[in-house]
């Protein structure tokens, strides 16, 4: 059966060609359009889609309050379609909080090329947001709850971390220092970011973190997650300590790296291409910390579609790193997890719910408290 999607937009040329672009994939059948909210609860009197792609900014009624009320008649994925402004960040937050799938940013230039370019990675989320279970979003998350896309479009070459530093070779055998978490994630990694850093005590470890988002974005996620945590959370500089109490989020069109100075590690935020066809990625973050950390870090990979990561996660495993991955019974998409799990860069397979108490108990170790 096709995947039914409805299209709620007021710009009659983004429904034009979401849906000439959409329509060119058999397995996905745009079953309505409609030029704002109000129009679109009326057809859905009689239809119900799949998944439906929304704007944020439309007459009568904005989409966030649009959403709001599909969550709370008829749970169903929704894409967010959100033009990417620093002024639309929070915004668009509060719609992952409400139950939005994922965002994909458009332009405000150039959107119709845009969009063509983009056909590919559209209708990937597309088909993930039909696959997703939306039983697995916790309810009760007050912010975040599902990844941010990327404003990119996928038709185009797939790098690999070569792109950006030299592959490691095999254990690394580096002195040992203080252990520090790296952590990678997609759609559904916002909701469950929260879950694990609202959980952990001011003494856990150092976390960096690569969460797929585009700029604008990651700053004011950051921020959210800060005013929630007990440990410090913010979007990470070149510079920043990696260090106890400490979350540093990698920056949304920038690559995150872990390097070493002495027995201290800090972060080190870099342009360059796409990887796995995301920037930020998470197979550079993994490969940096196999470069620079072998044992004295961690690894995990939780919920994301796609690939990004399993590569570096090996690559962190044969370093002498302990990795984990989500199982897929917590993941809202079991993606990145499964991929690095065929690959064998995983030690253990956990729930989300045991991944603050992995961490805390990293930090525990370090202090003595446990063997």
């Amino acid at each position: 059966m096709s995947i039914r999607v409805m299209i709620v937009d007021d710009s009659a040329v983004v429904r034009q060609v979401l849906q000439q672009q959409l329509d060119r994939n058999r397995d996905i059948e745009i079953i309505a359009t409609a030029p704002d909210p109000i129009f679109a609860l009326e057809k859905l009197k009689s239809i119900w889609p799949d998944v439906l792609i929304v704007d944020i900014e439309m007459p009568r009624m904005d989409g966030l309050t649009f959403l709001r009320q599909i969550m709370a008649t008829r749970p169903t994925p929704v894409i967010i379609c959100s033009t990417l402004t620093e002024a639309g960040a929070d915004i668009t937050l509060q719609a992952l909080s409400a139950g939005a799938f994922a965002i994909i940013t458009k332009p405000k230039t150039g959107l119709r090329d845009y969009i063509v370019d983009s056909s590919e990675d559209l209708a990937s989320v597309v088909r993930e947001a039909a696959a997703a279970r939306m039983d697995r979003m916790r309810t009760a998350a007050p912010t975040a709850r599902a990844a941010v896309q990327k404003g990119e479009p996928l038709a185009r070459p797939k790098l690999t971390a070569d792109e950006i530093l030299a592959a490691p070779s095999g254990n690394m055998n580096v002195p040992m220092t203080e252990k520090f978490i790296a952590i990678g994630c997609s759609t559904g990694g916002t909701q469950a970011l929260e879950v694990v850093l609202t959980a952990l005590p001011r003494t856990s470890p150092g976390i960096v973190v690569v969460q797929h988002m585009p700029e604008q974005f990651t700053r004011s996620f950051a921020s959210r997650l800060n005013t929630l945590s007990q440990i410090e959370v913010k979007e990470a500089e070149t510079g920043d300590r990696i260090m106890p109490g400490r979350a540093l989020i990698a920056p949304g069109g920038k690559h995150l790296l872990a390097k070493r100075s002495g027995a201290q590690y800090y972060a080190e935020v870099m342009d360059g291409p796409l990887v796995s066809r995301h920037r930020p990625s998470v197979d550079v973050l993994f490969r940096s910390v196999a470069k620079s950390a072998g044992q004295n870090a961690i690894g995990i990979i939780m919920t994301g579609m796609g690939d990004d990561g399993a590569r570096g996660m090996k690559e962190m495993h044969e370093a002498g790193c302990k990795t984990y991955a989500q199982d897929e019974q917590s993941c809202v998409v079991f993606g990145m997890p499964k991929e690095a799990i065929k690959l064998g860069g995983v030690d253990e397979v956990v729930s989300l719910d045991e991944i603050p108490r992995l961490i805390t108990a990293v930090s525990r170790r370090q202090l003595g408290q446990l063997p």
